[in-house]
Formats: C-alpha cells, structure tokens, sequence
C-alpha cells in the first residue's frame, strides 16, 4: 500500500491528519506542495477523481484574494493553473492511497478510508 499526505506543514488540518496516520501506524509520505511543489498530473488526477470544485478551496485566503474577474471566469482550465500557481488554493490534505484520492480530514472518513 502506497500513501502520501499532500499539504502544507503549517495546516492544522493537515496536522490533525498527520497525526492520525502516524497514531495508527500507517507510514504515510508526506508532500509540501508549497515546498516540494505540485505537478500537472498530480492535480489533474485529483480534479478527474473529486471534480475541480471539490478540490479548490473557496474558503482559503488565497481564494479571497482573487480577483473578481478571476472568480467570476472560474472554470476547469483556470481553476487548474491557479492552483498550479498557488498550491494554496486547495483544500487540504489530500490523501492519495494507491492511486484513490481523500479530500480534507475527517476522522470517520479516515477510519473507514484504511479499513477497507
């Protein structure tokens, strides 16, 4: 089984997450894409698994700090480059095992997630 943890060190969330991986034991790399970067195929695996709205975070700074013409024009494509662009724009974590993709950090999700 193959698991990596993408997000930023200094997210709670991801933190929380973080956490429980390693309180269950489940070795889990972790990827910074703020530090480590974020490819093209990475994020385009994560929008073809979730959709590109799930994965974008309307609710981060990075979000608010748009424009009004870049939020209002919004669409697969620019949602893409501005994440691309700023890693920041994605909810986090995202958690990849053996090619499935987890949005976020919810306990239950997280237990059911690895007791399949």
């Amino acid at each position: 089984m193959s698991v990596t943890l993408f997000g930023i060190k200094n997210c709670d969330t991801v933190r929380k997450a973080r956490k429980w991986l390693e309180a269950e034991n489940i070795k889990a790399q972790f990827h910074d894409f703020r530090d480590d970067g974020l490819s093209q195929e990475q994020l385009q695996h994560w929008v073809e698994s979730l959709g590109w709205e799930t994965v974008l975070n309307k609710r981060s700074t990075s979000f608010r700090a748009l424009t009004e013409q870049q939020k209002n024009e919004l669409n697969q494509a620019s949602a893409m480059q501005l994440m691309l662009e700023m890693p920041t724009l994605i909810k986090r974590p995202v958690l990849v095992k053996d090619d499935k993709v987890l949005l976020g950090f919810k306990l239950t999700d997280y237990q059911a997630w690895f007791a399949k």
